[in-house]
């Protein structure tokens, strides 16, 4: 199979306005955190549609998680819950504040943290939870609100996904949680490269988010250098990190979330190409959105059922072997080295999301693929299942 002829399993779409807005920063001389990081997180809070939001333009989703806790308390002696079927961003940012995650298995449906499994896992040194809304479809999270506010807990959503995904209707984002988190890394719904923006309603918590942004510095940098008036004088208040966004990122943002409405109807258009095009196949198709809901569709993730009669490595292998890019999401928290061994992890303790593992496969979807290139997907997968 020529390089040529293979199609990957995820490629950002980049148009021309993009590139002329990081022309135009790259000509105004700001390349750093500046005023098109400004109208991104300003226009970013006008999508969400709730001037009550407060956004943050950062450099990745895993730095905003981890402002996130930071601003909400969280530190040594601390539990934060997540699931174990996530990346390893949503727990490695709780070691990063020397708290403990603890994992927690997932429904086999949506692949999704339940209240259930959260409150399960409460015990009196709980401070967070961090819900993940995987591929794109929210967690049910009226009942995940619900118990920790019962127990005092706070929410931090990982929405690394879910862009623009709805919950009743209601984005993610606006919901009644302290902290969101979106990622714009370069597979996701929209892109800046890398980046991420961290979303919240309660100013306190913002202005943690943005002292510790940079340095922890009391004055925004942008501010002072752009003053007209002596500015030099600032304090650092905190240890704090640097986790700003630059406007050369800020710039793409800015029209990729233009885009985003067009983005999000070609994705859900494409899923509902692979459902009817896989109906009649051992396949066990991802769970949709139902009602005022809304997916995202960042990820379409099947299982191969056992009638398959082929095991997913193999799958993946024979899907390369036509050219077609496939990948898994996730390997879980408790199958890798550091957790496993850190916390005494072991398969047996999250069997749902153990065996989602052992079947699942990520079909590509992405909104600079075609027509064509999503007829060779489905031709490819049919081939692969029917001569296994």
């Amino acid at each position: 199979m020529s390089a040529n002829n293979f199609l990957p399993f995820a490629l950002p779409e980049i148009g021309e306005e993009e590139i002329n807005e990081v022309a135009s920063a790259l000509r105004s001389g700001w390349v750093t955190t500046g005023p098109k990081t400004k109208q991104f997180e300003a226009d970013f809070t006008a999508f969400l549609g709730d001037s009550s939001l407060e956004s943050i333009a950062v450099n990745s989703a895993t730095s905003g998680l981890h402002l996130a806790l930071e601003a909400v308390g969280v530190g040594p002696g601390d539990e934060v819950i997540v699931p174990t079927y996530t990346f390893t961003a949503t727990a490695e940012i709780v070691r990063y504040l020397g708290a403990t995650p603890i994992m927690v298995d997932v429904d086999a449906e949506t692949f999704n943290m339940t209240a259930a499994s959260f409150k399960a896992a409460i015990t009196n040194k709980t401070k967070a939870v961090v819900p993940v809304h995987f591929a794109g479809l929210a967690c049910d999270m009226d009942p995940i609100i619900a118990v920790a506010k019962e127990h005092n807990i706070r929410v931090i959503e990982d929405a690394a996904h879910a862009l623009p995904t709805k919950y009743k209707g209601k984005l993610i984002g606006t919901l009644d949680t302290d902290i969101t988190v979106f990622s714009f890394y370069a597979n996701k719904t929209m892109t800046t490269g890398e980046g991420g923006m961290v979303v919240t309603r309660h100013p306190e918590l913002a202005k943690r988010c943005k002292v510790m942004r940079l340095h922890g510095i009391s004055r925004d940098a942008f501010d002072r250098y752009v003053s007209t008036k002596p500015a030099w004088f600032y304090e650092v208040i905190a240890p704090g990190f640097k986790y700003n966004m630059p406007d050369i990122a800020a710039a793409i943002g800015i029209h990729q979330l233009k885009r985003l409405p067009a983005f999000q109807e070609k994705r859900e258009q494409m899923a509902r190409v692979y459902f009817e095009a896989f109906k009649d196949l051992p396949l066990e198709m991802p769970a949709a959105a139902t009602g005022a809901d809304v997916h995202a569709w960042h990820l379409f993730p099947v299982k191969i059922k056992p009638e398959a009669g082929i095991e997913r490595a193999r799958f993946i292998e024979k899907m390369a072997e036509l050219g077609i890019g496939c990948s898994v999401h996730f390997i879980p928290l408790h199958l890798h080295p550091y957790w496993r061994d850190t916390y005494n992890l072991t398969p047996e303790m999250f069997p749902v999301a153990q065996r989602i593992f052992e079947q699942e496969v990520s079909l590509p979807l992405y909104t600079k693929m075609t027509s064509d290139d999503q007829l060779r997907v489905i031709a490819a997968v049919k081939q692969v299942l029917l001569n296994a």
